[in-house]
């Protein structure tokens, strides 16, 4: 499993991460992250030489007020279907089996939260079957966004929004038991991310 390709659209040279990207073009961003699923993923998963490709960071992580890393994104629909979703769905469509949440805020609702961005436009118009892992601790970072009061609460919104791992904050590992024995967390919603 590779945490890569790294397909965010960049527009502005500040942006501390713009080096790791295609660029600020959407097609040949797109081009970019089929290729690198292809060539992760290969044919048949089953071959040694091949690997999971992680999709990061989903999404608009390229665009981020100020060009200051971790900001808030404020762009229209429009801006996103243009320009920055092409090469996230180019990856999809080729079939990158995993995807990684980004820390920034869409609409004021940090990403790995964010059940429009990961449900119903990752999974249900795309059509994406893999799992969803955040990046680094944003599960716990959205404590910082202002949408979760306590670890606890940040896990329940992360889960419910479609994430399937908690990569290093370790809210899920924590809090999740707990969650899931006060019925605040339905065990069904827990298997789904489980079995993903």
């Amino acid at each position: 499993w590779v945490y890569s390709p790294m397909v965010d659209i960049s527009q502005d040279p500040r942006w501390g991460r713009v080096a790791e990207g295609a660029g600020e073009d959407p097609w040949l961003g797109a081009r970019i992250a089929v290729a690198m699923v292809r060539g992760y993923q290969g044919e048949d998963l089953s071959d040694p030489a091949a690997v999971l490709a992680c999709v990061k960071h989903f999404a608009l992580y390229g665009a981020p007020q100020g060009g200051r890393d971790y900001n808030t994104v404020d762009m229209s629909r429009r801006a996103m279907e243009e320009t920055y979703f092409p090469p996230y769905r180019a990856a999809v469509d080729a079939g990158a089996r995993t995807v990684m949440t980004s820390f920034n805020e869409i609409d004021g609702i940090p990403a790995t939260g964010n059940r429009w961005l990961l449900t119903e436009l990752l999974r249900e118009e795309w059509g994406f079957e893999g799992w969803i892992v955040t990046d680094y601790t944003s599960v716990t970072e959205m404590k910082n966004h202002g949408t979760a009061a306590t670890d606890a609460e940040a896990a329940r919104q992360a889960l419910e929004a479609g994430v399937d791992m908690d990569m290093v904050s370790e809210a899920f590992l924590a809090e999740l038991p707990g969650l899931v024995k006060s019925g605040e967390v339905r065990l069904d919603q827990l298997d789904a991310a489980v079995m993903r």
